[in-house]
């Protein structure tokens, strides 16, 4: 499905639930004007209903019915905004995106972008599989220049298709002075709408927002 194609199919979704919750509102408004019919009809002559306590309940009424309007327009914005931010992003299809999140590994190098400190004097490169479990270390330059991953064991194996993330380990005589996230490239396959806000799908299915993304470059 395309961009456009999802956007109307929000709108729609929306407009749907808007109508759907209007006809709620209107069975329940027959339903209170049923009750005071009701009621009325079957009040003791002697003591009869005070008419402030049915002009109560109709401002009670009128309330919950504002209230529920109110509820409504929020909705349908919400909605609308939505939509919006991925019709924004549909450039971004295709694209590359730089972003801590998990890169997918499909026999292809991987891009990593470590940052070890200036100060240390050994740095690691630090594999996790999907469980985030360790399972490869390599010693790398104490530089901020983007490597490429192979994906080949140190036996000289390759690794098993899937997702890895990466860490780089900043060392100064041999003590550990910093572990910290490493950006990727990874291949940006579709926008959505999640839990009513936009986000980004990556090749392997990870799903992360716009705010993850520290940078785009053309798709390979």
């Amino acid at each position: 499905m395309d961009i456009s194609s999802l956007t109307s199919a929000v709108q729609s979704a929306s407009t749907q639930g808007v109508n759907q919750a209007s006809s709620v509102l209107s069975s329940d408004f027959e339903t209170f004007l049923h009750m005071m019919t009701t009621q009325a009809k079957y009040q003791d002559p002697l003591e009869p209903i005070d008419s402030s306590e049915y002009a109560a309940q109709l401002a009670q009424f009128s309330m919950v019915e504002q209230q529920v309007k109110s509820n409504e327009l929020l909705s349908g914005l919400a909605a609308q905004l939505g939509a919006g931010n991925m019709a924004s992003m549909a450039g971004w299809i295709g694209m590359e995106a730089r972003t801590t999140a998990p890169a997918f590994f499909d026999g292809a190098p991987v891009t990593v972008e470590p940052r070890p400190l200036a100060a240390a004097d050994q740095a690691y490169l630090v594999v996790y599989d999907k469980a985030g479990e360790e399972v490869q270390r390599t010693l790398i330059a104490v530089s901020a220049e983007p490597i490429e991953w192979a994906g080949v064991q140190d036996d000289g194996s390759p690794f098993e298709e899937g997702q890895y993330s990466f860490s780089v380990e900043s060392r100064s005589n041999g003590e550990l002075m910093d572990l910290s996230p490493v950006e990727t490239y990874s291949r940006i396959t579709e926008a959505r709408i999640e839990a009513g806000a936009a986000v980004l799908v990556l090749e392997g299915g990870t799903l992360i927002t716009t705010a993850q993304v520290s940078g785009l470059r053309e798709g390979a």
